[in-house]
């Protein structure tokens, strides 16, 4: 089965990114692979501290997670799969891809601000010719309707 594979973070790009991985693998007869990724510097204090600190980022990441499950679970009948890795983001999830060979499509979602689309759509897109699977941009600014219609 293929896998669509989407990061989620703390960016309002995410939230379209989400859908459009969902909506694309209930039409299709996919799935859904959820990354998170726990970046390095969060833990750079002594020890006990970092274990409680990476059991909150845990935990938090498990509870957002599961408001995005929730959804494609009763809307799109997909039951995504979460998967957590520590490091830094491009590395992590190029190791992910690289790993699952089910995972078929990476689906990032496009800043509206003019910052530009974000650090990880300009970082991969910068490699997407040497990429081992096609990126999917969704931007951050469609609406449902047009999510849908387009999926």
């Amino acid at each position: 089965m293929r896998k669509f594979l989407v990061v989620l973070d703390d960016s309002r790009e995410c939230l379209n990114a989400m859908r459009f991985a969902a909506m694309r693998a209930s039409r299709t007869g996919g799935g859904v692979a959820i990354l998170s990724i726990i970046p390095p510097d969060e833990f750079n204090h002594w020890l006990g501290v970092a274990e409680i600190m990476r059991s909150e980022a845990r935990d938090r990441i498990h509870a957002h997670f599961e408001v995005f499950a929730k959804w494609m679970r009763d809307k799109q009948g997909v039951d995504p799969e979460l998967v957590i890795r520590e490091g830094e983001a491009v590395p992590e999830i190029m190791a992910q891809i690289t790993e699952d060979p089910d995972i078929g499509v990476l689906v990032l979602g496009a800043g509206t601000d003019n910052k530009g689309p974000g650090p990880l759509v300009t970082q991969l897109t910068r490699n997407s010719g040497s990429l081992p699977i096609p990126i999917t941009i969704v931007p951050g600014d469609m609406s449902k309707e047009r999510l849908e219609a387009i999926t």
